[in-house]
């Protein structure tokens, strides 16, 4: 093979590369507004500035662009933990994983909410990957836990319920972002406010597990709320 080849081959793949993410990017807000049903592969395509051909020819149809959406989200949320180890810092690693989980609630707000919808209504279409991929996820992560616990490095509790808790907790600044503009007079959520809600939580969740935050108090951010009349 030859240099010329070679760089080719490289040209073709970031190209592929570029395009499957732009598809992803417009295929996430389409279904944010219409809905699996209510959006089609030409709105895609039409918003996407790409003829419907090309779309198929990276994903073959609507459901398998639509799956590897949500596929994209779970990856993103959860990749700051697919390699944790025993020998890690249990501090450290909560801490990195709320802090990530915050970070992608702030820059993928309408990935949270069709994940959150799709959720919903019964998760009809990620119920095997939820049932495969998801639950051998969760077991080998709550197994490192469970180890920190046994070694009296974290404070002994139900591990799925701890991930549970982080899950559910980050979400929320994206899929209730409506319910926490309305209660704070807020018209956005700025980037500090994502920065205090993530200082907040690691404060909160690593106490709760007999660990020392490595930043943030519990109480740095309660002046906030309360200078804007709501009561904690």
């Amino acid at each position: 093979m030859t240099a010329g080849s070679d760089e080719q081959g490289t040209s073709r793949a970031k190209t592929r590369l570029a395009n499957e993410q732009l598809i992803l990017d417009v295929a996430e807000g389409c279904f944010a507004r219409h809905g699996f049903r209510g959006t089609s592969v030409r709105l895609i395509a039409e918003e996407a500035g790409l003829p419907k051909s090309n779309i198929l020819y990276y994903f073959s149809s609507k459901l398998v662009l639509y799956k590897a959406l949500l596929a994209r989200t779970m990856q993103r949320w959860n990749e700051q933990i697919d390699d944790i180890r025993v020998e890690d810092d249990p501090a450290e690693v909560l801490s990195r994983f709320i802090r990530a989980k915050i970070e992608q609630a702030r820059l993928h707000p309408q990935a949270s909410r069709l994940f959150a919808t799709e959720m919903l209504q019964g998760a009809p279409f990620l119920q095997d990957y939820l049932g495969s991929v998801g639950r051998a996820w969760m077991a080998d992560k709550a197994e490192v836990l469970a180890v920190w616990m046994d070694q009296g490095r974290l404070r002994r509790m139900d591990p799925v319920r701890l991930i549970f808790l982080i899950w559910a907790s980050t979400q929320h600044y994206a899929d209730f972002e409506v319910q926490i503009l309305g209660v704070t007079g807020k018209e956005a959520q700025s980037a500090e406010d994502f920065d205090a809600a993530a200082d907040f939580l690691c404060a909160m969740i690593l106490r709760g597990c007999d660990l020392i935050p490595p930043s943030g108090t519990i109480t740095d951010h309660l002046p906030m709320l309360a200078a804007q009349g709501v009561h904690t």
